[in-house]
């Protein structure tokens, strides 16, 4: 039938991860996916190709407001890939932009979407990015924040954490399935497998536990100590750095904390962030 289920995620929140659970899943082999093909065995939204195919010109060539236009026509060239619905990573909120929505609804025939507390997310982030911790806290916390066009990914429009959750797991009609990144770290084998279920694969245990194993965290680490990750946006830091829930405490001012708590509570709540 085609279409896109999205592989969609606030950034830093468990995208990559569960991208090379699905990876290991899908080959079934004895040894580990190699974490430097993800880009050859699935697709992002951000991937500047797509566009310079879709606009026949060059990335340098395009500016934000025409990479955008061009969205769906990327939207629905990765939807026609095959009879099966193509799975799609983003990092874009649902919403419309200058009257274009950045998540084609007509192609659209689910999505799986990853949460993490946002204090969590925002010392991954502000590591990633090579923010300040209080110029990450403050992205999370900021409706009209987007992530620009960098190298050979495409501009993405965030929000703020708590916009960018709701846009997903609220939106009208979209089946989405939510899996929390505390879940694949604590109770990995239902979280992983509820997702194979939802994208119609009935988990076989030993294929599952291979898959589950070859993307843990020690592993990618290994990988990318050894080969490097190609989707690191800078040569001087890790791309898989801890992989634990609460690190937070060991990081944020209370003051950092309470900023981001009153600007998310509810959705914090909702998900079981806050008491």
């Amino acid at each position: 039938m085609g279409g896109i289920i999205w592989l969609a995620s606030y950034p830093k929140s468990g995208n990559t991860w569960l991208r090379v659970f699905l990876a290991n899943y899908r080959a079934g082999g004895e040894v580990p996916v190699n974490i430097n093909m993800l880009r050859e065995t699935g697709y992002s939204d951000s991937r500047a190709a797509l566009y310079e195919r879709a606009s026949a010109t060059t990335l340098d060539q395009l500016d934000e407001a025409r990479l955008h236009r061009l969205r769906p026509h990327v939207h629905r060239f990765l939807a026609g890939l095959g009879d099966e619905p193509t799975l799609v990573k983003t990092h874009n909120a649902i919403i419309r932009l200058d009257g274009v929505a950045t998540i084609t609804p007509e192609v659209t025939t689910g999505a799986i979407y990853m949460v993490r507390d946002p204090r969590d997310v925002a010392v991954s982030v502000s590591h990633h990015f090579d923010l300040s911790v209080d110029d990450a806290v403050d992205m999370l916390c900021r409706n009209d924040y987007r992530l620009a066009t960098v190298g050979r990914n495409v501009f993405s429009f965030l929000g703020g954490w708590r916009r960018h959750v709701a846009s997903w797991v609220d939106a009208p009609g979209l089946n989405t399935h939510v899996a929390r990144y505390e879940d694949m770290l604590a109770k990995p084998r239902p979280t992983f497998a509820a997702v194979a279920r939802y994208l119609g694969l009935e988990p076989d245990r030993g294929r599952l536990k291979r898959a589950i194993g070859f993307s843990a965290f020690d592993q990618l680490r290994s990988q990318e100590d050894s080969h490097g990750f190609v989707e690191q946006v800078r040569d001087t830091s890790r791309f898989f750095r801890q992989g634990r829930a609460g690190g937070w405490k060991d990081v944020l001012s209370a003051a950092q904390e309470r900023y981001l708590v009153d600007a998310n509570e509810d959705m914090m709540k909702r998900f079981g962030y806050l008491g």
